[in-house]
């Protein structure tokens, strides 16, 4: 009998065009899903009968109590090399083998542009208004050049994130609780006093940090209320960092001029949530990792992942 394998999140339903899964053909049933399978009762009805699953990121927890109600669960891929919802101590009792994958850093440093830019100078604004014969300009674009940066973050995506604000010639500053001036030095930057001086004096911030007791809720009210009213918020980070209420007060009360968002605490989110209306909000759907040649890398790895299980050989494994 062959194995049966999962496909999570598989909302562009690419999985299996992305990578060449034939290699597993005699060993290997894979099936792909479309939407997104909430909450631990719909995961462990939905994988009972799975031996296999392939998840993205972390977008579907894998805690122990999930792990003791799929008995056929023998292999988990995650993409990435690392994945702070799957519980590995509760894998390794239940006898089930996590791998992950390589990742580039270089789609979310984009996106992180795309979402900088678009706010910058109306982009949606101005194109919806175009195509629906709105009025012929209606916003004034805000300038890069010569403005200041301040990045919350200098880590992998933070420092080319960083080099990019450099190339339009913006003051670029960055903070975080180890950033250390040498490492400041290395990109480029000015190493800035304090997270309340970064945020007080940037007419850009973005958020390039990992998700930790420290940085969780780093930005609230407080905070943010430390912004300048032309100021933009940049976070496709983690949600968490920064408070939900207080961002969406700050836009609705008109206390910065606007914010990019690609990371949400609940997704996908529902429709009813109060992100999908705020004002001067740019939002995307969690877009962060989500390119083709990312996605090659991640599905590519996969069937090398499972080829290696089958063969009694795990690559990549976690954590």
């Amino acid at each position: 009998m062959r194995l049966r394998c999962a496909v999570l999140d598989d909302f562009q339903r690419v999985a299996t065009e992305v990578a060449d899964w034939s290699p597993l053909a005699d060993d290997v049933e894979v099936v792909s899903f479309g939407t997104h399978l909430d909450g631990e009762d719909a995961l462990a009805a939905a994988l009972a009968d799975f031996d296999i699953v392939v998840t993205l990121r972390e977008r579907v927890p894998f805690p122990g109590s999930l792990i003791a109600r799929l008995p056929r669960l023998k292999l988990i891929v995650a993409s990435g090399m690392r994945n702070s919802v799957i519980d590995y101590a509760a894998a390794e009792e239940h006898g089930v083998t996590v791998c992950g994958t390589a990742s580039s850093s270089t789609p979310p440093v984009e996106l992180t542009w795309a979402l900088l830019l678009g706010l910058a100078r109306g982009i949606v604004e101005e194109s919806n208004a175009l195509r629906s014969g709105g009025p012929w300009q209606s916003t004034v674009g805000a300038d890069l050049h010569g403005r200041r940066l301040g990045l919350l973050g200098l880590g992998k995506i933070g420092s080319r994130v960083a080099r990019v604000g450099l190339a339009f010639g913006m003051h670029v500053s960055a903070w975080s609780q180890n950033l250390t001036k040498e490492r400041a030095d290395e990109i480029g930057v000015e190493l800035a006093p304090s997270r309340e001086d970064l945020l007080a004096s940037s007419d850009f911030v973005s958020v390039h940090l990992a998700l930790s007791d420290r940085t969780r809720g780093l930005l609230g009210p407080a905070e943010l209320a430390l912004l300048k009213p032309t100021a933009y918020l940049v976070n496709t980070s983690r949600a968490a960092i920064v408070d939900r209420a207080a961002l969406l007060a700050a836009l609705r009360e008109g206390r910065i001029a606007g914010a990019g968002v690609d990371v949400f605490d609940i997704e996908p989110l529902p429709a009813d949530h109060p992100m999908r209306t705020a004002p001067r909000l740019l939002a995307t759907p969690h877009l962060g990792y989500v390119s083709h040649a990312n996605y090659t890398t991640y599905y590519g790895q996969a069937v090398e992942n499972i080829r290696a299980f089958l063969a009694g050989a795990p690559v990549r494994q976690l954590p």
